[in-house]
């Protein structure tokens, strides 16, 4: 029987060399190693809701395979392919543990912070590479900052985003990020990328 590291290093593969990895990660997230810990996470994801206002096409999950596709495609333009993939695929792990529905709306706040500390437990079973470890998890904390610098949001930290992250690597995952949706128009959404890039540069 396959090994969790083996289905980790499979995964890996599909990421960096697929045109479209969901078919691969569809497949594979019905076995039952998806139902062990920590593949069980990637698991919760097909059955956490999203508001179907910014998300109509469904769960988490279904989200996560429309931005992995997106990244698979654009990570050409990446510094590090590995750490990129990685990034588009964990970088919404936290919203099932952070998932409410408040006034009948669906909300995951903080899901950000919680899938960055996920992100390094996720990653700390099959990798001792602390840099890449770290790399993928201030992706995965930062990752919500490109709405809050769009729409002047008051807590986002913008010095902490530019401290640990590549800003240039933050666009391109946001862009994956924004384009994993139904419907999302590419212009507009680079559009919002270049303004969040000459905002974040104007403060520097």
């Amino acid at each position: 029987m396959i090994s969790k590291t083996e289905v980790f290093k499979d995964i890996e593969n599909h990421l960096l060399y697929d045109d479209k990895p969901s078919s691969y990660l569809n497949d594979i997230s019905n076995s039952e190693l998806f139902k062990e810990y920590p593949l069980n996470w990637l698991r919760d994801m097909k059955y956490t809701m999203q508001s179907p206002k910014h998300h109509p096409e469904g769960s988490v999950w279904n989200h996560t395979m429309l931005v992995v596709d997106e990244a698979a495609k654009e990570k050409h333009k990446s510094k590090n392919k590995r750490v990129f993939m990685w990034a588009a695929l964990l970088h919404d792990i936290g919203k099932p543990g952070t998932t409410k529905v408040r006034n009948g709306r669906i909300t995951s706040y903080d899901h950000d912070k919680l899938g960055a500390k996920m992100t390094e437990k996720f990653l700390e079973e099959f990798s001792q590479d602390r840099e890449f470890i770290e790399a993928v998890s201030n992706l995965v904390r930062w990752h919500m900052h490109i709405l809050f610098v769009l729409k002047g949001l008051p807590f986002g930290d913008i010095e902490g985003m530019k401290k640990h992250t590549d800003l240039e690597e933050l666009a391109l995952l946001g862009l994956c990020d924004r384009m994993g949706r139904t419907g999302a128009d590419r212009d507009e959404e680079m559009k919002n990328i270049d303004l969040f890039l000459d905002k974040v540069i104007s403060k520097v």
